[in-house]
């Protein structure tokens, strides 16, 4: 059948979706186009049937493309045609990517692409929200092996209500915005920033998406129950239970040893060494660990010690309390903060905590300075922005760098979020501003200390944030009955954990917040903990990076670029830049400085030198309001004339001081007292109803005659 379309709907805080199915790309394994508010996103999933020689790993990939002539828009550079992904795109993919993970089978390792096309944008339909959906509902009605159904959505809150995935109009008034993805039983991502909110709120807006969430899940059991595909058969390798059990009886020791030493680089060393030791086994008697000889002895002896350390590791912290170097399960890693490291540095800082070191370094400027995003939703210019690099030597890896990967953009995305609460507004603050975070070490959330470093570079260049912000990471184990919550989690804690849960805020309350997770779900008991557990952390960190650096900077570093602004008249701004932008060229030749104006007519006039700064303001408000009667004025001669002469008080602002306002004496010749390019002092006398300018000399200091000089 050539259209065997099905369209299920469903009404999802407030507005209509539609998923659609048997009409578009019926060749993928799942195909759906997901509708709300004349948005429309076309979500495919294949899955490979055959496995990769060697494939140790999941191959999961998500792509999520905005079509630019989905909202009549032209795509800006040369080509004309959508390249690579943007920040956005790619950040939206890994939010997508996140709760999918997880829901795959143990050992599925199958290349799997979730793509989702966004082919119509309107502003009243979230097209990262229906690609999560049709994400869900793709690999639902498909054939590939998955642990759905879930859905996702966004939350806001607009005076002080919570709305479900508001329009794109209605962001700019809410004060969060919460990313949820969940099962019908259990959270499993989530995302977002928020402008100083308490814990106990963010908690409220993250349940009021789940609950939302449990409508949509019921809508994908039907859908599956109706008309998906029987699931592929897939056995997935059963555990070598031979092998595990030759390594807790031959080498638990080692791996006790292991994981009791505190240097992470130390560690490392010593589970190489391990699993060394455990592959010369393998291949001496491979029959003993359930092996044959055409088995690569090097994978499975990595896989039993992780294995072997996974299990100690969890069953040390679930029965003992006990974690890697006996930390406690509340305890923060030794805190060591500095500010002001590099001199020429508009603003710097190093935050240490255990063997996570991140460097920031913060660069203030004007409007050339903004960076700019072309999307679907239409050119955008940011003010303040924040870049994050995790270069190899930080875990001590051999290899050169190769530009930003996906990781480096999510963390960094996640420390912008964080800070940008606490930013001040352009009318209190009228540069642009730019953080790099340098990740120096990592051992266990370097992006919540580039939080930290960020927050405390910001304050050494002088920017008034309305607080410092701090972030922390914690870390699950659970068998299913029993957890555990770990503050400030190490890599080994991450990777043989359950959980990551970054939290990040002020004294009053979160800025910025994201979960990944590797189980199916986290109980609301659970996130309950954790965020309160992150609250203490976070206070416990803030304090010591008050001890270094606790307000901004009183002044600018010499040599930082300064800006002092002048509102104007709308209508003044044509005079204020002239023809052919003659007046504005003219004042920045002048002053050496650089004058940017707003379309409201907020002028910024941006240099190193205060002085310079404030008679460039001065000669812009007299150039727009003209001189003050009884204001005294260096001027430039600029005409001679046998009735007296014209002087400039500024470019632009011009006056005739008379023959009777030259001297005390009678003048016969103005020539004989001034040429054109002197200076000289002038009071202003009277503006006359044209506006014209009566000037004297005398009334500041006569002129004398040239030749009596």
């Amino acid at each position: 059948m050539l259209n065997d379309k099905k369209v299920y709907s469903l009404n999802y805080g407030g507005k209509e979706v539609t998923v659609e199915t048997g009409r578009l790309a019926k060749q993928a394994d799942g195909s759906v186009l997901v509708s709300c508010n004349g948005t429309q996103v076309l979500v495919t999933v294949c899955s490979a049937h055959e496995v990769k020689d060697g494939q140790d790993f999941f191959p999961l990939l998500v792509e999520y493309t905005e079509k630019f002539y989905s909202a009549g828009k032209f795509v800006g550079g040369f080509l004309k045609r959508e390249g690579r992904p943007s920040t956005s795109e790619t950040l939206n993919a890994r939010l997508i990517d996140r709760p999918l993970r997880p829901l795959f089978p143990e050992g599925y390792m199958f290349d799997t692409v979730v793509s989702c096309n966004v082919l119509s944008y309107s502003d009243e339909g979230d097209a990262e929200v229906l690609a999560g959906l049709g994400a869900s509902a793709a690999l639902t009605i498909s054939d590939i092996p998955f642990n759905g159904p879930i859905g996702t959505c966004k939350v806001g809150r607009v005076d002080g209500k919570l709305v479900l995935n508001p329009s794109h109009s209605q962001w700019a008034e809410s004060d969060l915005e919460i990313a949820v993805a969940a099962s019908a039983d259990a959270i499993l991502m989530v995302e977002g920033e928020a402008k100083v909110v308490p814990e106990k709120e963010v908690l409220e807006a993250i349940y009021f998406g789940h609950d939302n969430i449990k409508e949509y899940v019921k809508l994908m059991e039907q859908m599956r129950s109706e008309i998906g595909r029987p699931k592929r058969e897939f056995v997935s390798a059963a555990a070598n239970e031979t092998m595990m059990s030759k390594m807790r009886s031959d080498f638990a020791s080692g791996a006790r040893n292991c994981i009791s030493i505190d240097d992470k680089m130390d560690r490392q060393r010593a589970v190489k060494a391990l699993e060394k030791e455990v592959k010369n086994a393998m291949s001496e008697a491979p029959e003993a660990f359930g092996l044959t000889a055409d088995d690569s002895f090097g994978k499975e002896a990595y896989k039993g010690v992780d294995e072997l350390l996974y299990e100690m590791m969890r069953g040390d912290i679930l029965n003992e309390e006990k974690r890697i170097a006996g930390r406690g399960m509340t305890e923060v890693r030794e805190i060591e903060t500095e500010a002001n490291l590099l001199e020429h540095v508009h603003g710097s800082s190093l935050f240490t905590r255990g063997e996570t070191q991140v460097m920031a370094a913060v660069t203030i400027g004007g409007k050339h300075g903004e960076k700019m995003e072309d999307s679907i939703r239409g050119t955008e210019f940011q003010k303040f922005y924040l870049h994050y690099n995790f270069p190899p030597f930080s875990v001590g890896e051999a290899r050169g760098v190769r530009g930003v990967g996906r990781r480096e953009l999510g963390h960094g995305n996640l420390a912008e979020r964080a800070v940008k609460a606490v930013m001040p507004s352009e009318e209190e603050f009228a540069y642009t501003t730019r953080v790099v975070c340098e990740v120096m070490e990592s051992n266990g959330s370097s992006s919540m200390g580039s939080v930290c470093s960020a927050s405390m570079a910001l304050m050494d260049a002088g920017v008034p944030i309305s607080n410092p912000v701090a972030g922390i990471a914690m870390g699950l184990i659970t068998d299913g009955e029993r957890f555990k919550v770990l503050t400030d989690i190490l890599g080994d804690e991450d990777h043989l954990g359950d959980m990551d849960f970054k939290v990040a805020g002020t004294v009053d309350g979160i800025t910025a917040i994201q979960m990944d997770i590797k189980i199916t779900g986290l109980t609301r008991e659970i996130v309950e903990k954790s965020i309160e557990q992150a609250r203490e952390g976070r206070l416990h960190i803030l304090g010591e990076m008050a001890k270094t650096i606790s307000t901004k900077r009183a002044e600018f570093k010499d040599g930082v670029p300064r800006i002092v602004t002048v509102q104007i008249p709308v209508d003044k701004i044509g005079a204020l830049i002239g023809p052919g932008g003659k007046n504005i060229k003219k004042l920045q030749e002048d002053f050496d400085v650089t004058v940017e104006i707003t379309e409201e007519g907020l002028v910024k006039v941006l240099g190193t030198d205060t002085d310079i700064l404030n008679n460039c303001v001065a000669s812009i408000d007299l150039q727009i309001n003209g001189p003050e009667v009884g204001s005294i004025y260096e001027a430039v001669v600029v005409t001679i004339k046998e009735y007296g002469a014209f002087v400039d008080i500024i470019p632009g602002v011009s006056g005739l001081v008379h023959v009777s306002e030259l001297s005390d004496e009678r003048v016969k010749d103005v020539s004989e007292y001034l040429s054109e390019g002197d200076k000289v002092s002038v009071k202003v006398v009277e503006v006359d109803r044209m506006g014209r300018l009566k000037l004297s000399a005398k009334a500041v200091k006569p002129v004398e005659k040239k030749a009596d000089k």
